[in-house]
């Protein structure tokens, strides 16, 4: 639509030009002044047209992770989080990112967690394959294709225990790490919890949580990111603490 009305502008200006070019004195300058604004809203019509068909492959990544990220730990939501606290990390760091990479990383970074594309039976980690499928499904979007592989790299890279190289890969492997700490990582796992007996129990989802709080924060790297990490080690710690002296050591969890 956007790009209609620009084009019908362009032209019904087009026209209003060489009626311009008959006219005299006042007349000439008042269509001048009309035609010039008329070439400028055009323009903008025309650049806004350009700039949402370049984004519009953002809402088709979204509907994707929507539609077949679910999970209580590692779902739709948690991509959100990963995007969001990974700009603003590179932002209190001031670095800059590419935010068409971060974006298509953070919200595709555990697709191979999800069928039809989990292979971890066959050994194969998710972040591994992950980095592999990814231009499958960014293809057609309209995603930059020069930018595929930093998107594959910053996937590849984006569990607490691997090395990030650039910006993007830095920020969302720091992002993720923290997301398994402090009060949105106590939900995330203790949501795992199968409510029908099934592993894991409540006994060994608290035994995860303290894994993540003795292994995930020597592995953040950035310095926003080191900055938040005593208010959600303590907030982890008191919540362990906690649910330890009112289970009887996790027994009656």
């Amino acid at each position: 639509m956007v790009i209609v009305s620009g084009a019908r502008i362009l032209n019904q200006s087009w026209k209003l030009m060489t009626t311009v070019r008959i006219l005299d004195g006042k007349y000439r300058m008042r269509c001048t002044a009309f035609l010039l604004a008329a070439l400028s809203i055009a323009g903008c019509c025309l650049a806004a047209a350009s700039a949402a068909e370049q984004d519009g492959w953002r809402e088709i990544v979204r509907q994707f992770a929507v539609q077949h990220f679910k999970n209580p730990a590692w779902g739709y939501s948690h991509s959100v989080r990963d995007y969001q606290l990974a700009k603003e990390l590179a932002e209190s760091d001031h670095v800059t990112v590419d935010d068409d990479v971060l974006f298509a990383a953070a919200y595709l970074h555990d697709i191979a967690a999800f069928a039809p594309w989990d292979r971890e039976k066959e050994g194969v980690d998710h972040a591994d394959e992950g980095a592999r499928i990814v231009d499958t499904i960014l293809k057609g979007t309209g995603f930059p294709p020069n930018k595929i592989d930093a998107v594959r790299g910053a996937i590849r890279t984006h569990m607490f225990d691997r090395i990030p190289v650039g910006p993007e890969a830095l920020y969302l492997h720091d992002a993720d790490a923290l997301d398994w700490l402090g009060a949105i990582g106590a939900a995330r796992v203790m949501a795992l919890v199968d409510p029908n007996g099934g592993p894991p129990d409540g006994p060994k989802a608290a035994k995860m949580l303290e894994d993540n709080l003795a292994r995930v924060p020597p592995h953040v790297l950035s310095p926003s990111g080191k900055q938040r990490l005593p208010d959600l080690q303590r907030e982890l710690a008191e919540f362990l603490k906690n649910l330890r002296r009112e289970t009887e050591d996790y027994r009656e969890l």
